[in-house]
This record gives C-alpha cells, sequence and structure tokens, in this order.
C-alpha cells in the first residue's frame, strides 16, 4: 500500500495519507490545490541509490584487489 504526503499549496499544511483515505481526502478536496508525493515511491528510489553505491564501491574494491593478488603473484 502506498503512503503519501499531501500538501496544501495555499497554507502549507501537510496530510500523511494511505491509499485509501487519500480517495477520501479528495472527494471533499479539489485536486489543484494540493502537491502529491508519493513516500512509497521516493523510498523506494533512496533505496535503490543506496545499492548502486554499495554495487559501485564493490566492483572497485574486487578491482583493486585483484590488481593487488596479480602484482604479488607474478612480480
Amino acid at each position: 500500500m502506498n503512503n503519501y504526503k499531501i500538501t496544501n499549496l495555499r497554507s502549507g499544511k501537510s496530510y500523511f495519507l494511505n491509499e485509501e483515505e487519500k480517495t477520501n481526502f479528495f472527494k471533499k478536496n479539489k485536486f489543484q490545490n494540493y502537491d502529491i508525493l508519493n513516500l512509497s515511491k521516493l523510498k523506494r528510489i533512496k533505496r535503490n541509490k543506496i545499492l548502486d553505491n554499495i554495487i559501485f564501491v564493490s566492483f572497485f574494491a574486487a578491482a583493486i584487489l585483484s590488481t593487488i593478488l596479480i602484482i604479488e603473484l607474478y612480480y
């Protein structure tokens, strides 16, 4: 289930709602007065960026270690 942060553009007040609460909220209020952020999607993007960095560092460390191993064995 997705979580949303809905901010009123005029007053700046924020609401944290799930999908069901969001649909009920917008039955009463107009869409155009609010900014909607999907917090579940933002959390997933943040986690993927962290995993990408871990993969990059691991690949770089493996390249350095294999270079050191080759130098140790053949020189």
